[in-house]
């Protein structure tokens, strides 16, 4: 029998997100954060509406990770050769291709908020019969739109050379980042596994809900050949060995997209149960259990999980907002509002309450997912007056996030008795209590900030058997509602006639396709439209205003 440390079995967690990577070391008899190391990744956007990454950073900033994490173990005298498996999350949706004969990405990471293949999804929208286009939805529970990894795949089919010449060769092969990162950590050229997770094959739009493999239909429809996806498996199984660095022969035990594992580290394993997770976006799941529950208010049908091949799968409803933290990131890095995210406290804390709704901002800055999939809409400010200060931008910016959060929650159309929130921006507790208010219910906030991270260890565990049957609940802040359902409904009608006036800002004559190779494809940045400059005329006559005064 193996013998351990003080700690006993550990587990690590591969937590790949948009804005950072991290690699984590769980305790398993006690879901403890032993250590852990994070680096920040770069986006960068070539054109209006397209959002990138460098794959290569991303696999290299997990490396980074998971060295720096091992050598803190060491520094802690725990041995890294108690670590007997790893978990993975990450991003979902977010699209990378790349050649099975060198390893080289054919094309930078295109990120789910990417809006360059809105003239796909309207060329569908137009040339599909609607029993096909309803049949899509049926089949993978998910709308037509610029959201999925099913449309860019399409695009980089269509518009790359170096992919073409690739699927041509046989050299091809596509995933989202899980998949990348388990092909690289277990040989890559040298004999890499190809495979992803139920959950991140769920939100491909490739996928069919009820046999949970690839479906003939959906490829024919988004003409992606089959031969270059990887195996889909469950959440809790071993995938592979790392083949090297410092966990050499760890195996991969455990894989799901960051929203389901951020579900599980919350514990959210019955039906009924719910949680939101705030980071760049803001992201809903309503654990439905065994059924697939099909949404009549705009939200997404999906895999929650599947703890092991012989395991029933777990279905969930979504309510997915494309920017919630993001708002804020905008504020201080285009604006110079905020010198810090963390800032934003305070900044509310200096506006009266007489003065709370004075302004409305909806931040769709892409676009706005559910429950509206608008990608016609663009982000708008409303009621600015002369006496508006940047406080005021703040305090619309975290209540533009917790009205999207709201529309989601209304939008399950099933009892909500309490929300359970995670994520790095649910971290502002004027955002938490924000939330409670105008959704009416207890927000339920773990002080284990690591949700994300924690599910991900908890379903590698289990593949292992070395993580328990049930996890304690976690030490948790609670924000109760403060307010009345008369000042509820003012705020949601004030909020909901802004993201009227967000709706048709951009519209189809502006989203050109690109139909030429990559590197042939025009950078030349598109004018603004006119109501957008006058918008960020104001902005700018506030901040030099506040400049003036400091």
């Amino acid at each position: 029998m193996r013998v351990f440390g003080k700690f006993g079995p550990l587990v690590g967690a591969i937590d790949a997100g948009i804005s950072n990577v991290k690699f984590l070391v769980f305790a398993a008899n006690t879901s403890e954060v032993l250590t852990y190391h994070q680096v920040s990744l770069k986006r960068f956007s070539p054109q209006e509406g397209w959002v990138e990454q460098d794959a290569l950073e991303i696999l290299c900033a997990v490396l980074e990770c998971i060295e720096v994490t091992v050598d803190n173990l060491k520094k802690l005298d725990i041995n890294p050769e108690d670590v007997v498996g790893v978990g993975i999350t990450n991003q979902r949706e977010t699209t990378i291709i790349w050649n099975s004969t060198t390893g080289e990405p054919l094309y930078s990471a295109i990120i789910w908020l990417d809006v360059r293949t809105s003239q796909i999804v309207d060329n569908l929208m137009k040339t599909k019969a609607p029993q096909t286009i309803n049949a899509v939805v049926q089949t993978s529970g998910l709308p037509l739109s610029t959201y999925f990894s099913s449309v860019k795949l399409k695009w980089l089919l269509n518009n790359v050379g170096s992919v073409k010449q690739a699927v041509n060769n046989g050299e091809c092969m596509a995933g989202t980042v899980d998949s990348w990162l388990i092909w690289n950590l277990t040989g890559g050229s040298r004999g890499g596994v190809h495979a992803t997770d139920v959950t991140n094959a769920s939100r491909t739009q490739l996928m069919s809900l009820t046999t949970l493999q690839w479906d003939r239909g959906l490829l024919r429809f988004f003409d992606v050949p089959i031969q270059i996806l990887p195996k889909i498996k469950s959440c809790s199984e071993i995938y592979g060995y790392i083949s090297t660095g410092s966990l050499l022969g760890t195996p991969i035990a455990g894989c799901l997209g960051d929203q389901q594992a951020a579900l599980i580290g919350q514990n959210c394993l019955n039906f009924g149960q719910v949680k939101c997770s705030y980071g760049t976006g803001c992201f809903l799941l309503y654990n439905t259990g065994e059924s697939i529950v099909h949404s009549e208010n705009g939200l997404l049908t999906t895999v929650a999980y599947k703890l092991g091949p012989n395991a029933p799968t777990i279905y969930a409803l979504e309510g997915s907002v494309a920017v919630a933290g993001d708002t804020l990131q905008w504020l201080k890095d285009s604006l110079g509002i905020l010198k810090n995210v963390s800032e934003a406290e305070l900044h509310v804390s200096q506006v009266s309450d007489n003065e709370e709704g004075s302004v409305c901002f909806v931040p769709a800055f892409n676009g706005l997912y559910s429950p509206y999939w608008r990608k016609d809409a663009r982000g708008i400010i409303c009621g600015l007056s002369s006496s508006t200060r940047p406080a005021h931008l703040t305090r619309g910016a975290l209540e533009g996030i917790v009205q999207q959060a709201r529309a989601v929650v209304t939008a399950c159309n099933m009892p909500v008795t309490h929300l359970l929130a995670d994520g790095s921006a649910a971290q502002n507790d004027t955002l938490m209590q924000m939330q409670a208010d105008v959704v009416g219910v207890p927000v339920i906030r773990p002080l284990m900030t690591e949700s994300t991270a924690l599910g991900a260890a908890i379903v590698a565990g289990r593949a292992l058997a070395v993580w328990p049957a049930t996890t304690p609940s976690p030490p948790v802040d609670t924000f109760l509602p403060s307010t009345t359902c008369e000042e509820r409904e003012i705020r949601r009608v004030r909020f909901e006639a802004a993201l009227e006036r967000c709706f048709g800002w951009a519209s189809d004559d502006n989203n050109t396709e690109i139909n030429q190779d990559a590197d042939e494809v025009d950078y030349t940045t598109a004018v603004l439209p006119s109501g957008l400059f006058f918008l960020g005329t104001a902005l700018l006559v506030i901040i030099a205003d506040k400049l003036r005064i400091m």
